[in-house]
C-alpha cells in the first residue's frame, strides 16, 4: 500500500526532479526544513520507491547522437515466450534507450538514438533485421524535439 505524501515530500520530489544534484542544505532551503528531517525524508522517499534513481541529462549532439527515431515493431505472432525473447535482445541493443509494449497496430515502440541516417539503417538491418519474431518495422524520424520533460507531473 502506497503511503500518502504530505506537501513537503512533493515540494522535495519537485525540486530534486528539477536539479538532483541539490545538496540536502539547498533542499531544506527549499521546503523550510532543517537538514536532518529533510535528509531522513529523501530516504525514505528513495526506499519506497518514490525516487528510483539519479541521473544526468546529456547532449545527444555533443556525444554524436543525433537522430532520434521512434520505431514502431509488429511481431509475427505474440505470446509470453515471443515478448520475452523480443524483449531480452532489445535490452542488449544501446542505441535502443526506451522501449514500449504498446496496444493498437504495433507491439512494441522503441526510442533509438544514433548518429545518422547510414547508423540507422545499419540499426534496422543488423539488430532488428536478426530478430526472427518481427514482421514489420515504421519509423518515424525526429526533426527536432519540441519538448522534453524528464519528470512527470506532481501537482
Amino acid at each position: 500500500m502506497m503511503e500518502v505524501l504530505d506537501e513537503t515530500d512533493l515540494q522535495i520530489l519537485k525540486a530534486l526532479q528539477k536539479n538532483a544534484k541539490l545538496t540536502t542544505k539547498e533542499l531544506a532551503d527549499i521546503v523550510h526544513l532543517s537538514a536532518t528531517p529533510v535528509f531522513e525524508r529523501q530516504r525514505r522517499l528513495e526506499r519506497q520507491g518514490y525516487i528510483r534513481k539519479y541521473i544526468a541529462v546529456l547532449d545527444p549532439d555533443k556525444l554524436d547522437r543525433g537522430l532520434l527515431v521512434f520505431c514502431k515493431v509488429k511481431l509475427k505472432q505474440i505470446n509470453h515466450e515471443i515478448a520475452d525473447a523480443f524483449i531480452r535482445r532489445i535490452m542488449r541493443i544501446p542505441d535502443v534507450i526506451e522501449c514500449y509494449n504498446t496496444s493498437g497496430t504495433y507491439d512494441y515502440l522503441l526510442k533509438v538514438r544514433v548518429r545518422d541516417m547510414k547508423k540507422y539503417q545499419e540499426f534496422v538491418l543488423t539488430k532488428l533485421g536478426e530478430i526472427e519474431s518481427v514482421a514489420s518495422i515504421e519509423s518515424t524520424f525526429v526533426m527536432s524535439e519540441v519538448k522534453q520533460t524528464y519528470g512527470i507531473s506532481i501537482d
